[in-house]
């Protein structure tokens, strides 16, 4: 399979008033990979993932989706992405096939072809005989999934996720990085944003690891044991941030309930 370039970031820089949160990101990103996009609480992860869904269009530097200058085309390049965050608004008065039916409407997809693949989707997940309840009945990890399908429902070419596996139970878990390596085989491209160093370093092509808004490391996790021979990709995140001592914390956490 020929990988073209589907994402270009070049220079990426995002303020919040006086604070930097991303100071130059350069990235180039291919089709058919799997890339873990990950770093220390306030790193810049979320709002690099917002910046490149177009859910944040005030940054610096330029950023190329599909060939197309995403400040110039953002409705077209949003056709092409899907978005999974770890929270986000369900509309908990609507069904689950009401909550797709809504999001198909906005994609374009006709109400058969939104209700075919909702249920497919859906079923996949365990959930087909609860598509017709109430969101506000469903627990964190069945809204997650409800997240999941509609972010999937029409079929994008690439696909952004942010910490997409919060509350879903270990069977599930394991059938979504199942699916994203399915996806990626068929030239899917998944920009995958997470704490979980296990399940980073077992699905992703190519890991990034940012801090303080830089990227201070890019590659698969063979070539960056190779330059760091960490054990796995939780010793090499906890050296390159710099934050070696959690024994002591836990230590200082337990025996400040002693005091």
């Amino acid at each position: 399979m020929d990988h073209q370039t589907i994402v270009r970031i070049h220079n990426l820089q995002k303020k919040y008033g006086k604070k930097e949160v991303l100071k130059g990101i350069n990235l180039e990103i291919s089709s058919g990979q799997i890339i873990g996009y990950i770093g220390p609480n306030g790193a810049g992860k979320s709002t690099t993932v917002k910046i490149l869904c177009g859910l944040i269009t005030d940054f610096g530097g330029e950023i190329e989706i599909f060939g197309q200058e995403l400040r110039n085309h953002i409705l077209e390049i949003k056709k092409q992405v899907g978005y999974i965050p770890e929270n986000a608004v369900l509309y908990e008065s609507l069904t689950a096939m009401e909550f797709m039916e809504f999001i198909g409407e906005m994609r374009g997809l006709d109400r058969e072809q939104t209700r075919s693949k909702a249920e497919a989707l859906m079923a996949i997940f365990e959930m087909k005989s609860n598509i017709n309840q109430r969101i506000s009945t469903f627990s964190k990890g069945m809204r997650q999934k409800v997240l999941i399908c509609s972010g999937l429902l029409h079929n994008p070419d690439l696909i952004f996720m942010d910490e997409p596996l919060s509350g879903l139970d270990a069977n599930s878990v394991i059938m979504v990085k199942e699916m994203l390596i399915h996806l990626a085989r068929e030239g899917k491209t998944i920009f995958y944003s997470s704490h979980l160093m296990d399940v980073v370093e077992k699905i992703s092509d190519r890991i990034i690891l940012i801090d303080q808004g830089m990227v201070i490391a890019d590659g698969s996790f063979a070539e960056l044991n190779k330059l760091s021979n960490d054990a796995n990709l939780e010793k090499m995140f906890t050296r390159l941030t710099g934050n070696t001592n959690h024994e002591e914390k836990a230590e200082a956490f337990i025996n400040a309930f002693e005091k």
